[in-house]
Protein backbone atom coordinates (compact mmCIF):
# COMPACT_ATOMS: atom_id res chain seq x y z
CA UNK A 1 0.00 0.00 0.00
CA UNK A 2 1.67 3.29 -1.10
CA UNK A 3 1.89 6.18 1.35
CA UNK A 4 2.06 9.24 -0.90
CA UNK A 5 -1.16 9.08 -2.94
CA UNK A 6 -3.28 11.85 -4.56
CA UNK A 7 -5.70 11.57 -1.63
CA UNK A 8 -2.81 12.05 0.81
CA UNK A 9 -1.69 15.13 -1.14
CA UNK A 10 -5.19 16.65 -1.24
CA UNK A 11 -5.70 16.15 2.50
CA UNK A 12 -2.21 17.56 3.09
CA UNK A 13 -3.13 20.80 1.29
CA UNK A 14 -6.56 20.99 2.91
CA UNK A 15 -5.00 20.71 6.35
CA UNK A 16 -2.36 23.31 5.46
CA UNK A 17 -4.99 25.92 4.58
CA UNK A 18 -7.26 25.01 7.49
CA UNK A 19 -4.42 25.32 10.01
CA UNK A 20 -3.29 28.58 8.38
CA UNK A 21 -6.78 29.94 9.01
CA UNK A 22 -6.61 28.81 12.63
CA UNK A 23 -3.05 30.16 13.08
CA UNK A 24 -4.01 33.67 11.99
CA UNK A 25 -5.71 33.88 15.38
CA UNK A 26 -2.35 33.71 17.15
CA UNK A 27 -2.53 37.46 16.48
CA UNK A 28 -6.06 37.72 17.87
CA UNK A 29 -4.81 38.75 21.36
CA UNK A 30 -3.89 42.05 19.67
CA UNK A 31 -7.60 42.49 18.82
CA UNK A 32 -8.44 41.90 22.48
CA UNK A 33 -5.91 44.45 23.78
CA UNK A 34 -6.86 46.95 21.04
CA UNK A 35 -10.40 46.93 22.43
CA UNK A 36 -9.29 47.38 26.04
CA UNK A 37 -8.72 43.77 27.16
CA UNK A 38 -6.20 42.60 29.77
CA UNK A 39 -3.88 39.57 29.96
CA UNK A 40 -6.59 37.71 31.84
CA UNK A 41 -9.11 38.60 29.13
CA UNK A 42 -6.72 37.11 26.58
CA UNK A 43 -6.57 33.91 28.61
CA UNK A 44 -10.36 33.65 28.94
CA UNK A 45 -11.16 34.53 25.32
CA UNK A 46 -8.45 32.40 23.77
CA UNK A 47 -9.13 29.63 26.26
CA UNK A 48 -12.84 29.53 25.45
CA UNK A 49 -11.93 28.39 21.95
CA UNK A 50 -9.95 25.46 23.33
CA UNK A 51 -12.62 24.77 25.95
CA UNK A 52 -15.28 24.22 23.29
CA UNK A 53 -12.87 22.18 21.19
CA UNK A 54 -12.07 19.92 24.15
CA UNK A 55 -15.53 19.47 25.67
CA UNK A 56 -17.25 18.65 22.37
CA UNK A 57 -14.63 15.98 21.57
CA UNK A 58 -16.61 12.94 22.81
CA UNK A 59 -19.55 13.94 20.59
CA UNK A 60 -17.23 14.71 17.66
CA UNK A 61 -15.44 11.35 18.00
CA UNK A 62 -18.73 9.45 18.08
CA UNK A 63 -19.97 11.44 15.07
CA UNK A 64 -16.87 10.56 13.03
CA UNK A 65 -17.18 6.85 13.78
CA UNK A 66 -20.89 7.09 12.88
CA UNK A 67 -21.09 9.28 9.73
CA UNK A 68 -17.48 9.09 8.54
CA UNK A 69 -14.47 11.36 8.26
CA UNK A 70 -15.39 13.17 5.06
CA UNK A 71 -18.88 14.27 6.06
CA UNK A 72 -17.55 15.37 9.43
CA UNK A 73 -14.73 17.37 7.82
CA UNK A 74 -17.22 19.03 5.49
CA UNK A 75 -19.21 20.29 8.47
CA UNK A 76 -16.12 21.43 10.34
CA UNK A 77 -14.49 23.27 7.44
CA UNK A 78 -17.74 25.12 6.71
CA UNK A 79 -17.81 26.35 10.30
CA UNK A 80 -14.17 27.41 10.05
CA UNK A 81 -14.86 29.34 6.84
CA UNK A 82 -17.96 31.15 8.12
CA UNK A 83 -16.97 32.04 11.69
CA UNK A 84 -14.20 34.57 10.86
CA UNK A 85 -16.82 36.60 8.97
CA UNK A 86 -18.86 36.90 12.16
CA UNK A 87 -16.00 38.72 13.92
CA UNK A 88 -16.58 41.57 11.46
CA UNK A 89 -19.72 42.43 13.43
CA UNK A 90 -17.79 43.24 16.63
CA UNK A 91 -17.18 46.92 17.38
CA UNK A 92 -16.62 49.22 20.36
CA UNK A 93 -15.05 48.40 23.71
CA UNK A 94 -14.43 44.77 24.64
CA UNK A 95 -17.07 45.04 27.37
CA UNK A 96 -19.66 45.96 24.71
CA UNK A 97 -19.38 42.58 22.96
CA UNK A 98 -17.70 40.28 25.51
CA UNK A 99 -20.45 37.63 25.63
CA UNK A 100 -21.08 37.54 21.85
CA UNK A 101 -17.31 37.20 21.35
CA UNK A 102 -17.18 34.27 23.78
CA UNK A 103 -20.07 32.62 21.91
CA UNK A 104 -18.22 33.03 18.59
CA UNK A 105 -15.05 31.58 20.08
CA UNK A 106 -16.98 28.56 21.37
CA UNK A 107 -18.53 27.77 17.97
CA UNK A 108 -15.20 28.40 16.25
CA UNK A 109 -13.58 25.91 18.63
CA UNK A 110 -16.17 23.25 17.78
CA UNK A 111 -15.37 23.69 14.09
CA UNK A 112 -11.66 23.16 14.70
CA UNK A 113 -12.34 20.09 16.86
CA UNK A 114 -14.36 18.49 14.07
CA UNK A 115 -11.71 19.27 11.44
CA UNK A 116 -8.71 18.07 13.42
CA UNK A 117 -10.30 14.86 14.65
CA UNK A 118 -11.79 14.03 11.25
CA UNK A 119 -8.70 14.69 9.15
CA UNK A 120 -6.28 12.81 11.44
CA UNK A 121 -8.62 9.83 11.56
CA UNK A 122 -8.98 10.10 7.77
CA UNK A 123 -5.24 10.21 7.09
CA UNK A 124 -4.35 7.42 9.55
CA UNK A 125 -6.67 5.13 7.58
CA UNK A 126 -4.53 5.84 4.49
CA UNK A 127 -1.13 5.20 6.12
CA UNK A 128 0.51 1.72 6.03
CA UNK A 129 0.99 0.43 9.58
CA UNK A 130 4.75 -0.05 9.16
CA UNK A 131 5.13 3.61 8.15
CA UNK A 132 2.81 5.09 10.80
CA UNK A 133 5.31 7.51 12.37
CA UNK A 134 6.60 8.60 8.95
CA UNK A 135 3.09 9.12 7.56
CA UNK A 136 1.80 11.05 10.58
CA UNK A 137 5.02 13.06 10.72
CA UNK A 138 5.02 14.07 7.06
CA UNK A 139 1.30 14.80 7.07
CA UNK A 140 1.82 16.88 10.18
CA UNK A 141 4.18 19.16 8.26
CA UNK A 142 1.09 20.49 6.50
CA UNK A 143 -0.20 21.84 9.80
CA UNK A 144 3.19 23.18 10.79
CA UNK A 145 3.53 24.95 7.44
CA UNK A 146 0.06 26.39 8.00
CA UNK A 147 1.10 27.58 11.47
CA UNK A 148 3.84 29.64 9.82
CA UNK A 149 1.90 30.84 6.80
CA UNK A 150 -1.18 32.02 8.71
CA UNK A 151 0.54 34.74 10.79
CA UNK A 152 3.13 35.43 8.06
CA UNK A 153 0.42 36.25 5.49
CA UNK A 154 -2.02 38.02 7.77
CA UNK A 155 0.32 40.16 9.90
CA UNK A 156 1.08 42.50 6.94
CA UNK A 157 -2.63 42.47 6.06
CA UNK A 158 -3.45 43.43 9.65
CA UNK A 159 -0.84 46.20 9.77
CA UNK A 160 -1.86 47.74 6.45
CA UNK A 161 -5.60 47.10 6.26
CA UNK A 162 -6.78 46.33 9.79
CA UNK A 163 -8.79 43.56 11.34
CA UNK A 164 -11.65 43.45 8.75
CA UNK A 165 -9.21 42.34 6.03
CA UNK A 166 -7.54 40.03 8.55
CA UNK A 167 -10.83 38.19 9.20
CA UNK A 168 -11.60 37.96 5.48
CA UNK A 169 -8.20 36.35 4.87
CA UNK A 170 -8.82 33.80 7.62
CA UNK A 171 -12.18 32.92 6.09
CA UNK A 172 -10.69 32.53 2.61
CA UNK A 173 -8.06 30.09 3.86
CA UNK A 174 -10.64 27.84 5.53
CA UNK A 175 -12.87 28.01 2.44
CA UNK A 176 -9.93 26.75 0.36
CA UNK A 177 -9.59 23.75 2.70
CA UNK A 178 -13.30 23.04 2.27
CA UNK A 179 -12.97 23.00 -1.54
CA UNK A 180 -9.82 20.87 -1.56
CA UNK A 181 -11.33 17.97 0.40
CA UNK A 182 -14.52 17.65 -1.67
CA UNK A 183 -13.18 15.34 -4.46
CA UNK A 184 -11.63 12.84 -2.02
CA UNK A 185 -13.40 9.53 -1.48
CA UNK A 186 -13.29 8.08 2.00
CA UNK A 187 -11.70 4.66 2.28
CA UNK A 188 -12.36 3.21 5.70
CA UNK A 189 -11.48 -0.43 6.37
CA UNK A 190 -14.71 -2.28 7.05
CA UNK A 191 -15.02 -4.27 10.27
CA UNK A 192 -17.57 -7.01 10.99
CA UNK A 193 -20.88 -5.52 12.22
CA UNK A 194 -20.58 -7.39 15.51
CA UNK A 195 -17.14 -5.86 16.09
CA UNK A 196 -18.41 -2.34 15.40
CA UNK A 197 -21.43 -2.82 17.67
CA UNK A 198 -19.19 -4.04 20.51
CA UNK A 199 -16.83 -1.08 20.50
CA UNK A 200 -16.38 0.72 23.83
CA UNK A 201 -17.75 4.20 24.42
CA UNK A 202 -15.50 7.26 24.39
CA UNK A 203 -15.37 7.45 28.19
CA UNK A 204 -14.84 3.70 28.65
CA UNK A 205 -11.88 3.91 26.30
CA UNK A 206 -10.59 6.97 28.13
CA UNK A 207 -10.39 4.95 31.37
CA UNK A 208 -7.84 2.52 29.94
CA UNK A 209 -4.28 3.01 31.11
CA UNK A 210 -2.89 3.55 27.64
CA UNK A 211 -5.37 6.27 26.71
CA UNK A 212 -5.15 7.94 30.12
CA UNK A 213 -1.38 8.29 29.73
CA UNK A 214 -1.43 9.37 26.07
CA UNK A 215 -4.34 11.76 26.70
CA UNK A 216 -2.63 13.17 29.80
CA UNK A 217 0.60 13.77 27.93
CA UNK A 218 -1.35 15.43 25.13
CA UNK A 219 -2.89 17.71 27.78
CA UNK A 220 0.54 18.76 29.08
CA UNK A 221 1.66 19.37 25.50
CA UNK A 222 -1.44 21.55 25.06
CA UNK A 223 -0.36 23.74 27.98
CA UNK A 224 2.93 24.37 26.18
CA UNK A 225 1.08 25.16 22.97
CA UNK A 226 -1.13 27.63 24.87
CA UNK A 227 1.96 29.46 26.10
CA UNK A 228 3.49 29.61 22.63
CA UNK A 229 0.29 30.33 20.72
CA UNK A 230 -1.41 32.84 23.03
CA UNK A 231 1.31 34.75 24.85
CA UNK A 232 4.32 35.07 22.53
CA UNK A 233 2.61 37.86 20.54
CA UNK A 234 1.74 40.08 23.55
CA UNK A 235 5.14 39.33 25.16
CA UNK A 236 6.99 40.41 21.99
CA UNK A 237 4.71 43.45 21.70
CA UNK A 238 5.59 44.46 25.28
CA UNK A 239 9.26 44.17 24.37
CA UNK A 240 8.74 46.45 21.37
CA UNK A 241 9.47 43.72 18.83
CA UNK A 242 7.75 43.82 15.45
CA UNK A 243 7.44 41.03 12.86
CA UNK A 244 6.16 38.63 15.52
CA UNK A 245 5.37 36.18 12.73
CA UNK A 246 9.12 35.46 12.49
CA UNK A 247 8.80 33.40 15.68
CA UNK A 248 6.17 31.19 14.06
CA UNK A 249 8.15 30.99 10.84
CA UNK A 250 11.23 29.69 12.70
CA UNK A 251 8.99 27.41 14.77
CA UNK A 252 7.41 25.87 11.69
CA UNK A 253 10.64 25.55 9.70
CA UNK A 254 12.24 23.60 12.55
CA UNK A 255 9.20 21.41 13.12
CA UNK A 256 8.86 20.63 9.41
CA UNK A 257 12.56 19.96 8.92
CA UNK A 258 12.88 17.55 11.85
CA UNK A 259 9.90 15.50 10.58
CA UNK A 260 11.88 14.31 7.54
CA UNK A 261 14.40 12.73 9.90
CA UNK A 262 12.41 11.77 12.98
CA UNK A 263 9.50 9.95 11.31
CA UNK A 264 11.52 7.11 9.81
CA UNK A 265 13.78 7.06 12.86
CA UNK A 266 10.76 6.61 15.16
CA UNK A 267 9.47 3.76 12.96
CA UNK A 268 12.86 2.05 13.43
CA UNK A 269 13.52 2.67 17.14
CA UNK A 270 9.94 3.23 18.35
CA UNK A 271 8.13 6.41 19.34
CA UNK A 272 8.88 5.76 23.03
CA UNK A 273 12.53 6.64 22.36
CA UNK A 274 11.56 9.97 20.76
CA UNK A 275 8.92 11.33 23.16
CA UNK A 276 11.26 12.25 26.09
CA UNK A 277 13.49 14.25 23.74
CA UNK A 278 10.50 16.13 22.35
CA UNK A 279 9.26 17.01 25.83
CA UNK A 280 12.66 18.21 27.00
CA UNK A 281 13.40 20.36 23.95
CA UNK A 282 9.97 22.04 23.89
CA UNK A 283 10.16 22.75 27.63
CA UNK A 284 13.63 24.26 27.23
CA UNK A 285 12.31 26.70 24.64
CA UNK A 286 9.57 27.94 26.98
CA UNK A 287 12.09 28.38 29.80
CA UNK A 288 14.21 30.46 27.42
CA UNK A 289 11.43 32.93 26.50
CA UNK A 290 11.95 35.34 29.46
CA UNK A 291 15.48 36.00 28.17
CA UNK A 292 14.21 37.32 24.82
CA UNK A 293 15.11 40.97 24.29
CA UNK A 294 15.55 41.10 20.51
CA UNK A 295 14.68 39.38 17.25
CA UNK A 296 17.63 36.91 17.13
CA UNK A 297 16.64 35.16 20.35
CA UNK A 298 12.98 35.33 19.35
CA UNK A 299 13.89 33.36 16.21
CA UNK A 300 16.09 30.89 18.12
CA UNK A 301 13.37 30.23 20.70
CA UNK A 302 10.79 29.63 18.00
CA UNK A 303 13.19 27.23 16.28
CA UNK A 304 13.82 25.24 19.47
CA UNK A 305 10.12 24.98 20.32
CA UNK A 306 9.49 23.86 16.74
CA UNK A 307 12.03 21.04 17.12
CA UNK A 308 10.27 19.85 20.25
CA UNK A 309 6.85 20.06 18.61
CA UNK A 310 8.09 18.26 15.51
CA UNK A 311 9.40 15.36 17.57
CA UNK A 312 6.55 15.18 20.05
CA UNK A 313 3.28 15.43 18.14
CA UNK A 314 3.62 12.48 15.69
CA UNK A 315 5.19 10.23 18.32
CA UNK A 316 2.41 10.90 20.85
CA UNK A 317 -0.19 10.36 18.13
CA UNK A 318 1.41 7.09 17.03
CA UNK A 319 1.59 5.90 20.65
CA UNK A 320 -2.13 6.56 21.10
CA UNK A 321 -3.33 4.95 17.84
CA UNK A 322 -0.94 2.01 17.43
CA UNK A 323 -2.61 -1.44 17.49
CA UNK A 324 -6.09 0.08 17.93
CA UNK A 325 -8.88 -1.31 15.67
CA UNK A 326 -10.35 0.83 12.90
CA UNK A 327 -13.79 0.89 14.50
CA UNK A 328 -12.59 3.01 17.44
CA UNK A 329 -9.94 5.16 15.77
CA UNK A 330 -12.25 8.16 15.74
CA UNK A 331 -12.57 7.90 19.51
CA UNK A 332 -8.84 7.33 20.04
CA UNK A 333 -8.00 10.34 17.88
CA UNK A 334 -10.66 12.27 19.76
CA UNK A 335 -9.01 11.46 23.10
CA UNK A 336 -5.59 12.49 21.81
CA UNK A 337 -6.64 15.73 20.12
CA UNK A 338 -9.09 16.44 22.94
CA UNK A 339 -6.22 16.15 25.41
CA UNK A 340 -4.30 18.80 23.49
CA UNK A 341 -7.34 21.08 23.40
CA UNK A 342 -7.99 20.56 27.11
CA UNK A 343 -4.41 21.53 27.83
CA UNK A 344 -4.72 24.54 25.54
CA UNK A 345 -7.85 25.66 27.41
CA UNK A 346 -6.45 25.13 30.90
CA UNK A 347 -3.14 26.60 29.83
CA UNK A 348 -4.74 29.74 28.40
CA UNK A 349 -6.84 30.24 31.52
CA UNK A 350 -4.15 29.50 34.10
CA UNK A 351 -1.32 31.19 32.22
CA UNK A 352 -3.51 34.25 31.60
CA UNK A 353 -4.09 34.59 35.35
CA UNK A 354 -0.39 34.06 36.08
CA UNK A 355 0.57 36.66 33.49
CA UNK A 356 -1.91 39.13 34.93
CA UNK A 357 -0.66 38.86 38.52
CA UNK A 358 2.96 37.66 38.25
CA UNK A 359 4.13 38.71 34.78
CA UNK A 360 5.39 37.00 31.66
CA UNK A 361 8.55 35.55 33.23
CA UNK A 362 6.64 33.42 35.73
CA UNK A 363 4.10 32.54 33.03
CA UNK A 364 6.67 30.97 30.71
CA UNK A 365 8.66 29.33 33.51
CA UNK A 366 5.48 27.67 34.77
CA UNK A 367 4.58 26.45 31.26
CA UNK A 368 8.05 24.96 30.76
CA UNK A 369 7.91 23.09 34.08
CA UNK A 370 4.45 21.74 33.25
CA UNK A 371 5.81 20.25 30.03
CA UNK A 372 8.77 18.73 31.88
CA UNK A 373 6.34 16.98 34.23
CA UNK A 374 5.30 14.90 31.22
CA UNK A 375 8.49 12.88 31.72
CA UNK A 376 7.02 11.54 34.96
CA UNK A 377 3.67 10.70 33.38
CA UNK A 378 5.43 8.98 30.49
CA UNK A 379 6.90 6.43 32.91
CA UNK A 380 3.37 5.22 33.74
CA UNK A 381 2.64 4.05 30.18
CA UNK A 382 1.83 0.34 29.70
CA UNK A 383 4.82 -1.65 28.41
Amino acid sequence: MPLYTPAFAALFLANLFLVASFATFFLFPLFVTQHGGSHQDIGIIMGSFALASAFCRPWVAEMIDRIGCKRSYTIGSLIMALLPLCYLLLAGKLSDFYLPLLALRLVHGVGLAICFTAIFTFIIDLIPVKRLNEGIGIFGTSGLTGLALGPLITEPILVNFGFPAFFLAASAMAATAFLLHLPIREKRQQEPPSSVAATPSFFSLLKTRKQLVSGGMALLFGVGLAASGNFIAPYAHDKGLDYISLYYLAYSCAAVGIRFISGRMADRVGENQIIPWGLGIAAAALLLVPLIQGKPLLLITGFIFGLGHGLLFPSLNAMAIRDEPYAIRGKVTGIFTGGIDSGSFLGALILGAIGQYAGFTVLFLFAGLVMLSGLLLFRLRPV
